[in-house]
């Protein structure tokens, strides 16, 4: 995981975000799936972090208790999705698509599984949709 200071190009917010790893900032970007949390806009630009200047048995006490509050956070979403939520599992897009166009149908709460392929495809026709990481139950 790495964490980039990202800035808006278009409200001027400072915000920080994780990523699994160096390129993804640019795949997601790429992508057009990253967006500024105030103005909702695309123009996102990485920044500069601070070098962290502590005692490293400090800094990794840090992260490990700062990665313990984001698990535990994201347990919390994931609880909520579990109870509020359907899961369709891969069928993710199709069950989206189905909703979208069928008006007639009633409209649900979903989540599954889907590859960026399919989100960006999505997102192309209009359907909203979130990407979240998620924690395997073994992994709890």
């Amino acid at each position: 995981m790495i964490k980039y200071l990202l800035n808006c190009k278009s409200c001027s917010l400072e915000f920080e975000s994780w990523f699994a790893n160096s390129k993804e900032f640019d795949k997601l970007k790429k992508l057009k799936l990253l967006n500024c949390q105030q103005c909702n806009s695309q123009k996102i630009e990485k920044s500069l972090m601070k070098p962290s200047l502590v005692n490293s048995n400090f800094k990794q006490y840090k992260e490990y208790k700062n990665n313990q509050n984001v698990k535990k956070k994201l347990r919390e979403y994931q609880k909520f999705i579990k109870e509020n939520f359907e899961y369709v599992g891969e069928n993710f897009a199709y069950e989206a698509r189905s909703i979208h166009y069928n008006k007639n149908k009633n409209k649900k709460n979903i989540f599954g599984k889907a590859s960026i392929d399919d989100v960006k495809e999505l997102k192309e026709e209009g359907i909203e949709t979130s990407i979240i990481p998620w924690i395997e139950d073994k992994e709890n």
